[in-house]
């Protein structure tokens, strides 16, 4: 802070003074800067935390019922297909006795 309004001539004693070199000065207004955008920039992450735990507990609810529909669905089908096999068994034994 104290270097920004220094002229060159200032500058070069102060980084003398402070035993600073200016490839030094350069990068500590660097972090500064940084720091302060991060510290300036919205904190979404700490606010979208609980929002992406219950987006995972959702979508592994899903998957769940997912496997349970798919599951239910095939077992329907096998139902149907063992009502269509005894029903021709039925007709093939009264078609039978009856000839």
């Amino acid at each position: 802070m104290e270097a920004a309004g220094l002229s060159e001539e200032e500058l070069g004693a102060f980084l003398r003074r402070e035993g600073l070199h200016e490839a030094d000065l350069v990068r500590l207004r660097q972090e500064v800067l940084e720091a302060a955008e991060k510290g300036l920039s919205p904190q979404k992450q700490k606010a979208a935390e609980p929002e992406n735990k219950e987006l995972k507990r959702v979508k592994k609810e899903l998957a769940r019922k997912e496997k349970a529909l798919a599951e239910a669905a095939a077992l329907l089908v096998l139902q149907g297909k063992l009502k269509a096999y005894f029903s021709e068994d039925e007709d093939d034994d009264t078609t039978k006795t009856k000839g």
